[in-house]
């Protein structure tokens, strides 16, 4: 995996979605619900960037995603980016 595969299947996947949930595993004992057409997006960008898996992408992205947000900071540091970023209010 290189990063401009990252980058493009980063983009592929925030491109907009609705529909029915749908349950993707994420190891053995954990799952979380996917409307349909973000499940579908998820799938089409982990083929794309050379992922094994649509849970090993959900992984990875997840895992650079929240160490961009934790990096170095404080519970109440955190709490206000998630706010700025409009994650909770």
């Amino acid at each position: 995996m290189n990063g401009g595969n990252l980058v493009k299947a980063v983009q592929c996947l925030l491109s907009g979605a609705n529909g029915a949930l749908r349950t993707i595993m994420l190891g053995s004992s954990n799952s979380i619900k996917l409307e349909k057409d973000l499940l579908d997006r998820v799938k089409k960008c982990a083929d794309l960037a050379g992922y094994s898996s649509p849970q090993e992408f959900i992984v990875h992205v997840l895992e650079k995603e929240l160490a961009k947000i934790e990096e170095g900071e404080s519970d109440e540091e955190i709490l206000k980016k998630l706010q700025g970023l409009g994650y909770i209010e």
